[in-house]
């Protein structure tokens, strides 16, 4: 397995459930402390005390476990006069009992729970099930969850496809820890999935039964925020497996390249915080760190080169990933936050993280050789790269009926190289001390997912 950074555990010790730290000040007073910070808290802590990485930090993971199951207990409504009953506040002062953090905490609870046998924790998991999700399933007759109702039992009615995360909690609840229930919980898993997989599987955040209308946003309603969908992916993915619905949104968010105006993105990497998925191209300039750590699991099965090159990236940046937005150009941060729930997510991709074993890597390995990828950074009249990056691939002279030969060039200008990294056209290798310029790729593909990408290089003149 992987290894978390030091600086990450000691991040989650230090900081969760704050959403937010400012680097030299401390936790944001403005976002203050969440529910679902401290839920991908316990997420990160519960497998990672039963890591030999911290098996000499079991008591301290330990108590922070409990401190944080506590605190959250402390943010649920208890009153059963409430709409809100069994919900949990979105943080400390708000009054809103969002229907996705429930979702959230519910799984968390329970592996607290499992690792302490604190039945209050369990008590309170089932409670936000059987009793607050049932609630905000009923109020409409959608199927999906409505989005929050206050303490005063005001509602917000939107039903959001991020919800389909709570597959997890209630899958669990009904399969092992309140099987008394477990047809009240399979009725609710069967209806959500029923009515959110329409907007799932066509890329909408949320339904709005004011206007009966799926929904985006942006001012044409063609972007997404990219950890919604994450996060439905993970919940759908779990319950149903690697089916059309999960390879369909995965594909097509996975498969949104570079645009002329943001020509360093790599989604192989991360996703970017909106993606217009309309015209198919990122529609900011940064990263949504958080979400190379939620989508680890499916990567790890399915899509083994990005897991294996967002990683790389990520390590060669650690601090700068703690941030919940990172540049594509150069990682720097969009603001000077980091993010409890970011390094909560990126520390379970490194726990669980291995190199990907393939037909295609065992050859790169007794086959291969080292060279350097440079990505594009930028593309205009001038074109620059990013730093490199080590990866392998096996190097053959170009053929003359493979190439199309371009005026000054002569075929000893050309290379045919089969890599395993997801890399892009227009980005810039280096091998044995000569650049070379990515032209044409193709990717072949084995039972689904990318084996080896194939690509034919032009030698930069004058480089």
């Amino acid at each position: 397995m992987g290894t978390v950074p030091s600086t990450y555990y000691q991040f989650i010790i230090d900081y969760a459930p704050y959403v937010y730290v400012i680097p030299g000040s401390g936790p944001d007073p403005t976002w203050g402390r969440a529910a679902f910070a401290a839920a991908f808290a316990i997420d990160f802590l519960y497998e990672a005390y039963y890591d030999s990485q911290f098996e000499s930090k079991q008591t301290d993971i330990y108590n922070k476990v409990v401190s944080l199951a506590d605190w959250l207990l402390s943010q649920q409504c208890t009153d059963p006069a409430k709409k809100a009953y069994g919900g949990f506040k979105s943080n400390e002062t708000s009054t809103y009992y969002y229907s996705i953090d429930a979702c959230r905490v519910i799984p968390s609870l329970l592996r607290a729970y499992e690792l302490t046998g604190t039945v209050e924790y369990l008590d309170a998991a089932k409670l936000a099930g059987v009793t607050f999700l049932k609630t905000m399933q009923d109020k409409q007759i959608y199927g999906g969850f409505a989005r929050a109702v206050t303490i005063d039992d005001a509602w917000l009615l939107q039903m959001d496809v991020e919800c389909l995360y709570g597959l997890l909690g209630l899958k669990m609840l009904a399969e092992k820890y309140d099987i008394v229930n477990a047809s009240l919980y399979e009725s609710m898993m069967s209806k959500v999935v029923g009515f959110l997989r329409e907007g799932f599987e066509n890329l909408w955040l949320y339904y709005d039964p004011s206007s009966s209308s799926w929904r985006r946003v942006g001012l044409t309603e063609n972007e997404i925020y990219d950890d919604p969908l994450a996060y439905a992916l993970v919940g759908l993915y779990d319950y149903e497996g690697w089916n059309l619905t999960i390879q369909k949104v995965y594909n097509f968010i996975n498969s949104i390249r570079a645009s002329a105006q943001y020509p360093a993105y790599n989604p192989a990497i991360c996703w970017a915080g909106y993606i217009d998925v309309v015209n198919r191209f990122p529609a900011c300039d940064y990263y949504d760190a958080v979400t190379s750590g939620i989508i680890w699991k499916i990567r790890k099965h399915h899509d083994k080169s990005s897991l294996q090159f967002s990683i790389k990236i990520i390590d060669k940046h650690q601090d700068k990933f703690m941030f919940w937005g990172v540049k594509h150009t150069d990682y720097g941060y969009v603001e000077n936050k980091k993010a409890t729930a970011t390094v909560c997510w990126l520390s379970l991709l490194y726990l669980n993280y291995e190199d990907p074993l393939t037909r295609f890597t065992q050859i790169l390995k007794s086959k291969g050789e080292n060279i350097i990828l440079f990505p594009v950074r930028e593309a205009s009249d001038q074109v620059s790269y990013g730093e490199g990056i080590d990866i392998q691939a096996i190097v053959s002279p170009a053929r003359v009926e493979e190439v199309l030969i371009e005026p000054g060039y002569t075929i000893n200008d050309y290379v045919t190289v089969h890599v395993f990294a997801p890399i892009r056209h227009h980005d810039k290798i280096r091998r044995k001390g000569v650049d070379y310029e990515i032209l044409g790729i193709q990717e072949f593909d084995f039972q689904g997912e990318t084996a080896y990408r194939k690509a034919f290089c032009r030698r930069l003149l004058g480089a």
